[in-house]
């Protein structure tokens, strides 16, 4: 990497009349690099956020991907509040894919809710250095439900605040008045006391001449005029009308088709290929490409390369895991928590000596499967290399890291590299830098082509060569003292991965034990939408309730008393199970269930509603679903985010699987991998509250963990049956008489 080309700036800059405001911690440099590199006419480029033009038109520049979280319009929302921007004059731009426009933001914002802290002394340096390791790592990434949290809180809106300022600064210093006597809305700024006005835009080439402050004051919630309402979506019309343009839909001239099939145990490698001439003799085959673990049939359409794979048969090397299955899998779990090494996550009080001295002991197994993404578009990537440089047409969650990948994998510098980025038809961290084996082969085929070359996997492709959310066992012990009061938390579980705080507990228990044992496999593994928390949160609320019924008690107000100190966490448990009717019969032949969990910095709630068919299979009739995320910048988007999430998570609930027999991955489509679909789906009622003062939380991954848990702790009201093992498709449920349409013990 060229780090002399790295550096950052805070300010502002003048070119042509044209203003745009980053925030950064640096020298002009930055400025200079981006007048030199980016600007059109009129223009002027200090770092990444927002840019006024002499026609008063505001420019946001968005450094994250628009995969249906609506970022292309919060995020404006929030520079163009703070700024007094009239929203009719709001443009919006996905940043481009350069090392200008890494977002240091996130890593301040990751730090900051891991409870780092800078001394204000070296605040400034702080910014500096961040900014160097957001471009070193290629940060332009869009997942951990941060977009609003961190880049919207610590940049739009003071990027959108500090432009204010400026812009403040520069017409009292034209019309010699003073600062407080300056107002602003609209995008005009006027003075009331000589009657004079004047557009942003003929104030930008003033208000760019001063250094943009670093800490600019930000509105109170009270003085919005754009955040917390509704607006349109700014990429709703587009895909509506069928005019969006996804990864899929990229058509360089001249670009050519790539079919794949891969090594389908992990780590085989291709020998050799058989039917090569055959197949090159089909209609429209160009070739055959050989790589390390894969064969590919390039042709000058789709079905023609698929169609032609399928008549090649290749063959590839044996690994040490070809028999292995999930049942070896899991033994080799239930190994590892039996007599593997222990590493600690949580240590607090005695919970072994409480264990040991409890009246009661209740001790439990969980375990879940592996999962797919099942991303609605296709894996796709097309890429050309010519004259010595490559371009690359992708959707992805993360422009920068994947520029990187593909210029280690083509041996090119990042700067030969050039990425156009395309709506995501679904990511889930599927499309991360992180869970790129279809980038690395797009760009090893294209390599052998001097035209472009869309390499475009199938379902089966994608099903079998994912890279999967973990499987994961955990086991469980609690221990209840002489008065029914829990003394003791005591939880050992395979692999910890991110988030390392998805198997805390937010209840007050005195004494705590939880460990992690490690105990790897052979199946990649990847980030799956709320990463660890969906596992974790199963096995949590599902032993929660357990202990609940075990000793008689209400599952939720079993809950709210170890929840004396966290007064959110008990506000949303009370919201969804008020809202849910939890105090109130459901109807003959139904029950409910309630789950709780904190992530992103957010707090959930839910609440389902199940029954059975006549088959005896689940049927989730209705889902209340309380979330505290703080504060709410677009109340529907909100919405639509949580009920995406539920979804996505009732989906794994009921059917996701994914099996490994003999070293390989059993399903392959939607026929063995099935989502859920519209008939199926709940009711969904979504609760919004906010807490004043509390930081935003996140809101893409947050309504996904707790489902699972309300809804198997719902079936065990209704039918007796503990669901301890995920899918519920494997299960056939009986209703118990004396059960049926109970919510708690």
């Amino acid at each position: 990497m060229k780090l002399n080309r790295r550096r950052f700036l805070l300010g502002t800059a003048l070119a042509g009349g044209a203003l745009l405001v980053g925030y950064a911690a640096s020298r002009p440099s930055r400025q200079s690099l981006a007048n030199e590199n980016h600007a059109a006419q009129g223009q002027t480029f200090l770092t990444t956020w927002l840019r006024i033009d002499p026609d008063n038109q505001v420019t946001v520049i968005v450094p994250h991907s628009e995969m249906g979280q609506g970022v292309l319009t919060s995020l404006p929302m929030m520079a163009a509040d703070e700024l007094d921007a009239d929203w009719n004059l709001v443009r919006v731009e996905q940043a481009p894919v350069d090392d200008l426009f890494a977002n240091d933001v996130l890593i301040k914002g990751f730090a900051a809710s891991m409870g780092f802290s800078v001394p204000a002394l070296l605040d400034r340096g702080m910014d500096a250095l961040t900014l160097k390791a957001a471009e070193i790592m290629n940060m332009q990434i869009t997942g951990g439900s941060s977009s609003v949290r961190f880049t919207g809180e610590m940049g739009m809106r003071t990027a959108g605040a500090a432009a204010r300022q400026m812009l403040v600064r520069a017409a009292a210093e034209q019309w010699q008045v003073r600062e407080d006597e300056i107002q602003v809305a609209n995008s005009v700024i006027s003075h009331p006391g000589s009657n004079r006005t004047a557009t942003f835009g003929e104030m930008a080439a003033l208000a760019a001449t001063y250094e943009a402050p670093r800490s600019p004051v930000l509105k109170r919630p009270e003085q919005f005029t754009l955040m917390g309402r509704s607006l349109p979506r700014v990429d709703i019309p587009a895909k509506v009308d069928g005019t969006a343009q996804f990864g899929i839909d990229a058509r360089p001239e001249g670009m050519l088709y790539a079919a794949v099939t891969t090594a389908p145990v992990f780590g085989g490698q291709l020998q050799r290929v058989e039917n090569i001439d055959a197949v090159m003799q089909r209609r429209g085959v160009v070739r055959v490409v050989e790589l390390e673990d894969a064969v590919a049939v390039v042709a000058d359409n789709y079905w023609r390369a698929s169609e032609a794979l399928k008549q090649l048969v290749p063959h590839f090397t044996s690994t040490e895991h070809d028999q292995r299955s999930s049942a070896d899998i899991f033994a080799e779990y239930d190994a590892a928590l039996e007599s593997g090494e222990r590493n600690e996550d949580v240590a607090v009080g005695d919970a072994s000596g409480a264990l040991q001295s409890a009246a009661s002991v209740v001790d439990a197994s969980y375990r879940v499967p592996y999962l797919a993404h099942a991303a609605m578009e296709p894996m796709n990537c097309t890429v050309h290399f010519a004259n010595g440089r490559c371009e690359v047409w992708t959707g992805t969650q993360d422009n920068l890291g994947i520029r990187g990948q593909v210029a280690s994998a083509a041996g090119l510098d990042e700067t030969e590299v050039t990425v156009h980025p395309f709506y995501l038809g679904g990511g889930f961290g599927r499309r991360l830098p992180t869970s790129t084996n279809t980038i690395i082969q797009a760009t090893q085929i294209a390599r052998q082509f001097d035209v472009p070359v869309q390499t475009l996997w199938s379902r089966e492709e994608d099903t079998r060569h994912d890279y999967y959310r973990p499987a994961v066992a955990s086991r469980f012990r609690a221990g209840f003292d002489n008065d029914g009061k829990l003394i003791a938390w005591e939880n050992a579980y395979i692999g910890q991965n991110e988030p390392a705080e998805a198997a805390h507990i937010a209840y007050q228990i005195p004494n705590q034990k939880i460990d992690y044992v490690e105990s790897p496999t052979h199946v990649p593994f990847g980030a799956w939408r709320s990463v660890a928390h969906s596992q974790h949160t199963f096995f949590l609320e599902s032993f929660t309730d357990e202990l609940a019924w075990q000793q008689q008690r209400d599952p939720l107000q079993f809950r709210l008393d170890y929840l004396s100190d966290k007064p959110r966490h008990q506000r949303v448990l009370r919201e969804a199970a008020s809202r849910a009717g939890w105090n109130t019969p459901p109807q003959a032949g139904r029950a409910r269930g309630i789950a709780l969990q904190e992530s992103f910095g957010s707090i959930v709630a839910e609440v389902a509603e199940v029954s059975l068919t006549e088959a005896g299979e689940v049927k989730v009739e209705k889902v209340v679903c309380a979330i505290d995320c703080g504060r709410v910048v677009h109340p529907d988007n909100a919405a639509s985010q949580v009920e995406s999430g539920i979804i996505y998570g009732l989906t794994a609930a009921l059917y996701g699987q994914i099996t490994i027999e003999e070293g390989k991955v059993k399903e392959s489509n939607f026929h063995d991998y099935p989502m859920l679909h519209l008939a199926q789906s709940p009711e969904i009622e979504v609760i919004i509250l906010e807490t004043e003062g509390a930081p935003v939380g996140g809101l893409g991954e947050p309504a996904t963990p707790p489902i699972a848990a309300a809804v198997t702790n719902a079936l065990y009201a209704l039918t007796g049956q503990r669901v301890r093992e995920l899918p519920l498709r494997h299960y056939q449920f009986l209703p118990t008489p004396e059960e049926r349409g109970a919510n708690r013990a």
